[in-house]
């Protein structure tokens, strides 16, 4: 059963004030342990209206994309489900690549590398296919994605992490650009650099055993919301290898084989 609406807003309430304050917040799903995965999209789009309308500093942002999460089968065995989820990218979210990322805008940050879809078409599902994906498409990119959590200590279950986007924070899209044609993605290989040691590595295959599988399950969930991917869109598909924490000091670096190579400092 959903909760009421009043609910809803002091959960995403709760949620913003963590992220105002950089004081994490206990479990959503200990205080109402009947939260539903309906309820817990709602509590996201309402704080994700809050920053259409205030932004970072006060100014509007705008939604350029989505983030797919929870990707990976490992993944997916701790949360104790079988599907990924969603979450918004916005305009304010966007650090250059080899840029500086905002710590003073976060609480435990992680940061993972990913490919990232830039759209030239437009993607309503349901039945968006895998062809579609790669017809809609007009470039990737290596992405890394500074992830974040409002929750204490990253103690987060399914839902709760779908009301906090996605355990969002920024992400840095790599000026580097490829082509999808010809792209073996669930071989491509990924490695992560943190001052210079190698901390993190994989391939497309952790991804939903494809990065496309991913962009096709983004937009069929999407579709039976009524909405669409748009032309512009940045889509990033998911993590391709562990995750690292992130410090003060902080250089990482990202290549992706075939696609190119990305960099965000601390």
């Amino acid at each position: 059963m959903s909760l009421p609406a009043d609910q809803r807003i002091a959960l995403a309430d709760q949620l913003h004030q963590a992220f105002v304050t950089r004081t994490p917040c206990g479990r959503l799903t200990d205080v109402h342990p009947g939260l539903t995965t309906e309820d817990a999209y709602a509590i996201q789009e309402h704080n994700i209206e809050r920053r259409l309308r205030e932004g970072l500093n006060r100014e509007p942002a705008r939604v350029v994309g989505h983030k797919i999460g929870i990707t990976s089968e490992a993944i997916q065995q701790w949360l104790k489900v079988d599907q990924p989820d969603f979450g918004h990218l916005l305009s304010d979210m966007a650090v250059g690549d080899g840029e500086r990322g905002p710590l003073d805008k976060l609480l435990q940050p992680r940061i993972e590398g990913e490919l990232a879809f830039v759209l030239s078409g437009r993607l309503l599902g349901p039945g968006v296919t895998a062809a579609d994906v790669i017809r809609a498409t007009d470039f990737v990119a290596p992405a890394l994605e500074i992830i974040d959590s409002r929750i204490a200590e990253w103690k987060i279950q399914y839902n709760d992490t779908v009301a906090d986007n996605a355990s969002s924070g920024f992400f840095v899209l790599g000026t580097q650009v490829s082509s999808l044609r010809g792209l073996d993605l669930p071989l491509m290989g990924m490695t992560m650099r943190k001052n210079g040691a190698l901390v993190s590595s994989g391939a497309g295959i952790a991804c939903l055993q494809n990065p496309i599988n991913a962009v096709v399950w983004l937009a069929n969930t999407l579709g039976r919301l009524g909405r669409a991917l748009e032309p512009g869109h940045i889509i990033l598909s998911g993590a391709l290898g562990p995750v690292s924490p992130v410090v003060a000091g902080d250089v990482f670096e990202l290549s992706l084989a075939h696609v190119g190579e990305c960099r965000v400092s601390f």
